[in-house]
Formats: C-alpha cells, sequence, structure tokens
C-alpha cells in the first residue's frame, strides 16, 4: 500500500516509468534519442564542410571582353558570371588586367527608356546567388585600353571581400557577336 501512495504522490509520470523495465524503457526512448544524434551527426559534417553560414569561396567562368569600337569613346568593359556556392553573401571589390590601367566597378542605372552608369565601391555576389555581368546592368568599364583583336584571350584577376582572388580570361568579341 506505501508504494501505491508512493506512485500517487511522485505523479503519473513517475509512476509510468517505473512501471516499466529497461528493455521497454530502451524501445520506447531510443527511436527519438536515435534521430537525435543522427541530426547532430548531420549537422556536425554540414559544418565542417563549410555549409552552415560559413563563407564558401565564389566560383566564375571566363568572360569577355567588347572590342572597343574604331571612332567611340577609349574605353571598353569586360563581363563575368560570378556564382556565390555559400550561404554568406560576398562583393566583388577590384580587378585588374595584365596591360595595367584602372579598372572601374560600375553599375547602369535605368531611368524609364533611358539610362546612366555609376562607379561603385563593390559590386554583390548574393548567397547561392550569383552577379551575371552585362551590358544593361554591371560591368567592368576599362578606360583607355590598349589595340584588341577578337578572339584574343586577356588576364584578369577579380578581388573580393571574403573569396581569394580569381584568375580569368576574358575574350575579346566584336560588338555583333557579344553574348546577349
Amino acid at each position: 500500500m506505501r508504494a501505491g501512495k508512493r506512485l500517487k504522490a511522485a505523479g503519473p509520470a513517475t509512476a509510468w516509468a517505473e512501471r516499466l523495465g529497461t528493455a521497454e524503457r530502451l524501445r520506447v526512448v531510443g527511436p527519438p534519442v536515435g534521430a537525435a544524434v543522427l541530426a547532430l551527426a548531420l549537422l556536425t559534417g554540414w559544418t565542417a564542410v563549410g555549409g552552415a553560414g560559413r563563407p564558401r569561396p565564389v566560383v566564375a567562368d571566363n568572360g569577355w571582353i567588347l572590342q572597343p569600337t574604331a571612332g567611340a569613346a577609349p574605353a571598353t568593359a569586360a563581363f563575368f558570371t560570378i556564382r556565390n556556392p555559400g550561404d554568406v553573401p560576398d562583393e566583388l571589390t577590384g580587378a585588374s588586367w595584365e596591360f595595367g590601367g584602372p579598372i572601374t566597378l560600375k553599375r547602369h542605372l535605368h531611368q524609364g527608356s533611358a539610362g546612366r552608369w555609376e562607379p561603385v565601391a563593390a559590386l554583390p555576389v548574393p548567397g547561392r546567388g550569383e552577379l551575371a555581368m552585362s551590358p544593361e546592368d554591371a560591368d567592368l568599364m576599362i578606360a583607355a585600353p590598349p589595340p584588341l583583336r577578337p578572339g584574343q584571350q586577356v588576364a584578369f584577376t577579380l578581388t573580393f571581400r571574403h573569396s581569394p582572388p580569381l584568375q580569368l580570361t576574358a575574350v575579346v568579341r566584336t560588338p555583333a557577336d557579344r553574348p546577349r
């Protein structure tokens, strides 16, 4: 009888646990504990390979550079598509090329059917996204380039806020031959 009073005083959860044997307790508690251990192992692995909010280096394909048009302003632009496989946003902060000279990061601003461009300190590369440069959006403006031939390959180095620099090439294309 005393045991009965003790069970009532301890509450229904304690009474239920005291009635189960060790094997029964393991059978009841085992699946949720196993699932928790598996989840912890998977999260630890995900973190170890850089998938948990840590920056992962950006990647890019080789790009293209517009051949300056004869008689036009002495400038051209280069274009690359940069992908960010990580969760943390990155930024393209600068560029250089084999011929030296300044390269300006620029963004096109559209105002109705007209637009203008402005230099920017950085171009965003969103987490799990891409920066796809184009003549209508963003590019690397190069003032006073040397003569460039269609098909010529030109070396570039792109620098980023979080990722290591990327060394890429860009092929020279005529305005008629540029990607659309």
